[in-house]
This record gives C-alpha cells, sequence and structure tokens, in this order.
C-alpha cells in the first residue's frame, strides 16, 4: 500500500516538469513553421537556425537524400521571393516523447512558374504532415510529406 502511495506522490510531483518540457519542444518546433511563413525574414531565419541542431536533417522521401539545414533554408528563401504570401499554418500540434507531429497548411500565391506550373495569379491550399524528433531543445530531424502535386492541380485549374 505504501509503494502504491508513493508511486502515485511521484508521479504528480513529474507531472508538472514533464508538461514543461512538453511545451518547450513545441515552441521550438513552433520557430520551424514561423520561419516557413516568413521565409525572406532574416530574424526568423536565425530563429529556426538556433531551433534546429547543426546537423539537421530534412527527409521528404526514401530516396537515402536527407537535406542539411543550410540547404534547406536556401531553398524556402528562394520560395519565399516565389511565394511572398506563403503561409504555413500549424493546425494541430501533437507531442509524444521526444516527437512532435504537426498537420499544417500552406497557402500562397506564386508569382511565376512554380515546378513548371505558371498559375497566372492562382493560389494554393496543401495540406502538410511532419514528424519532428527534438534532442536537447533542438529540432534534429524532420521527416516531413507535403501535398505539392495539390498545389499544382489547384494552379492548373480552369
Amino acid at each position: 500500500m505504501k509503494f502504491n502511495v508513493l508511486l502515485a506522490a511521484l508521479a504528480f510531483s513529474i507531472a508538472p516538469m514533464t508538461g514543461a518540457a512538453l511545451a518547450d519542444d513545441k515552441s521550438t518546433v513552433q520557430k520551424f513553421y514561423d520561419f516557413l511563413s516568413n521565409p525572406t525574414s532574416a530574424a526568423h531565419a536565425d530563429a529556426m537556425i538556433a531551433a534546429t541542431a547543426e546537423n539537421w536533417e530534412s527527409i521528404g522521401d526514401y530516396s537515402g537524400k536527407v537535406k542539411t539545414r543550410d540547404a534547406f533554408v536556401g531553398q524556402i528563401g528562394g520560395f519565399g521571393k516565389l511565394i511572398p504570401d506563403m503561409n504555413w499554418a500549424v493546425e494541430e500540434m501533437i507531442q509524444a516523447g521526444d516527437r512532435v507531429v504537426v498537420r499544417g497548411r500552406a497557402t500562397g500565391t506564386p508569382k511565376g512558374p512554380m515546378f513548371g506550373v505558371d498559375g497566372k495569379g492562382k493560389g494554393f491550399d496543401i495540406m502538410s504532415i511532419d514528424i519532428h524528433t527534438v534532442q536537447d531543445g533542438k529540432i534534429v530531424r524532420t521527416y516531413h510529406v507535403e501535398d505539392w502535386a495539390g498545389a499544382l492541380r489547384q494552379l492548373k485549374a480552369e
């Protein structure tokens, strides 16, 4: 009986500390999306860089190719020039252990051809799913999938 009481007391004393750690990880991950929504902002790029490990990996398919943090920041900066109104809203964020899963919504209106498609002023609205691994307060790996095919269908629509 004493063991059960001790176990319950320990669980209640640890719960507030665990909640704080989870909130911090979500705040760290939010900086990633703040950059996606402000891709030409040096301040947002710096905050995203500070939130990710130096050896952060972006994994978007099973090709075995991994995008580095510097390559990712450069690519997103280019997207910002092409899609100045890009917004990447966090629709849902769930944490389990060192993983933070985000259901996101990306919207924007390209100012020219995107992936070879000229939308002639049309915009897109797509879903993304990302799984971030956070260790020691930094994102170390991100698996991601975005509905770019859906974006192209919307840009091609009559």
